[in-house]
């Protein structure tokens, strides 16, 4: 079989289906348990909340009794969602700042599952995004002092786990509070993971599992990257005042967590349509972290052995990665701050360390279709990336300086734009190395 010679419609393609896998629509009917003798409560939050809902409400048996609340981001409600009349409302709130509209969702949720019983079941639709969109702050801690610290959390460096850490334990309802609240009743999560690891503890901070994570932990991540605390979330948390339910707490007793889309099932999927065209295809990890620059450039020495050598692995082929990197701001005022996310400053950084390789191609965006802040999920470069961008009076590195990748790609035609996913397995890249 040939190799696909459109190298971007080829990459564009195992994008697509990398999405595709993770639609809640497609995947999510196997995990459903039956109806209760009692009550079923949906509650959710997330990128996925909504289209995760619709898939619930589409797949529930339309003679048993179903109510519940998710909240999405702005933006990430998929068209048609049969509003209001579904039985399963929808709210939309900020990401990945918190707003008042999520910290009211966060206030209506719980009363969802306050006062039910043991014949109750609690569907709880956890996706990427919803720490922030569950913005309910733990007693004495204001939404501004939360939208302040996200502010300095997501402009740290700090890991996924480690934000995750914090936020749960400054919260009323992430490190398994939200369970907690609904107990006597049985709590099925479903959860769309965008974590590497995909750790049930770290998805959305964990609403709805226990949190093995303590107030110290929490402390010292502050600590370590500086981090701004208000009086009260500083003495929550250095008391303990401020602890999480731990594994082997009895309101836990009979839960069942599912996880019903990843980043390895997202990366398998393309995999399975590349090798179907033809071309062989390495997963190198669906848990990569670190600087999105620094993956950058070690991505980009793995497809140079491969373009020059012939190892580990010979054309055609496509190496193929996920996880979720990271983009330190640095110090204010050291430059002026450009638009762009972590996919395409990955991609900035790699073509750079490629410096125009001959025969590698790259795509690299975030599954839920957003890159960072921006409209576009992410970017594509070419061997001819950086000539392009010459000819235009571009200078690659002073953009990568200034976090200015957006305005880099957009000048060059090769952003790609999908508008919201509704779902989020987090980022995925794929370097293309034709025959």
């Amino acid at each position: 079989m040939t190799a696909p010679t459109d190298a971007r419609a080829f990459l564009r393609a195992l994008f697509d289906t990398a999405v595709a896998r993770a639609q809640p629509a497609q995947v999510l009917a196997p995990y459903l348990p039956p109806p209760p003798r009692g009550r079923t409560v949906v509650v959710g939050a997330g990128k996925a909340a909504a289209s995760m809902a619709a898939a619930v409400d589409a797949l529930w048996p339309a003679d048993a009794p179903l109510q519940g609340l998710v909240v999405t981001r702005y933006g990430h409600v998929p068209p048609g969602l049969p509003q209001p009349q579904a039985r399963i409302a929808v709210l939309e709130a900020a990401h990945p700042v918190p707003d008042a509209a999520g910290q009211q969702a966060a206030t209506r949720i719980a009363a969802q599952v306050a006062g039910l019983g043991p014949d109750d079941l609690v569907l709880a639709l956890i996706s990427g995004g919803g720490s922030a969109l569950l913005a309910q702050p733990a007693p004495g801690i204001t939404l501004a002092d939360k939208q302040a610290l996200n502010q300095a959390l997501l402009a740290s460096g700090a890991s996924i786990d480690e934000m995750n850490c914090v936020r749960k334990h400054l919260s009323a309802l992430k490190g398994g509070r939200l369970a907690a609240l609904a107990a006597p009743a049985r709590v099925v999560s479903l959860l769309i993971s965008d974590v590497p690891g995909d750790d049930p503890a770290v998805i959305a901070s964990g609403p709805t599992v226990p949190d093995p994570s303590t107030c110290q932990n929490a402390l010292a991540i502050c600590q370590r990257y500086q981090l701004p605390l208000p009086a009260a979330a500083h003495a929550g948390l250095a008391s303990g005042a401020f602890e999480t339910p731990k594994p082997g707490d009895a309101r836990f007793q009979g839960h069942a967590v599912h996880l019903i889309a990843t980043p390895q099932h997202s990366l398998e999927a393309a995999a399975a349509l590349a090798r179907a065209q033809g071309v062989a295809a390495h997963i190198l990890s669906d848990a990569i972290e670190g600087e999105s620059r620094d993956v950058g450039k070690v991505h980009a020495a793995l497809a140079r052995q491969v373009a020059r050598q012939g190892q580990p692995v010979t054309r055609p082929c496509v190496l193929l990665s996920g996880g979720e990197t990271t983009v330190t701001l640095g110090t204010p005022g050291a430059h002026p701050r450009g638009r762009g996310g972590r996919a395409s400053e990955f991609l900035l950084s790699c073509a750079l360390a490629l410096q125009g390789e001959p025969g590698v191609y790259a795509l690299a965006a975030d599954t839920d279709g957003i890159d960072g802040v921006e409209d576009n999920a992410g970017a594509l470069i070419t061997p001819d990336t950086l000539a392009r961008a010459q000819a235009l009076g571009l200078s690659a590195t002073d953009h990568l300086a200034r976090h200015d990748a957006y305005s880099f790609f957009a000048a060059l035609g090769d952003l790609v734009v999908t508008g919201p996913t509704f779902t989020n397995v987090n980022d995925f890249r794929a370097l293309y190395l034709p025959g």
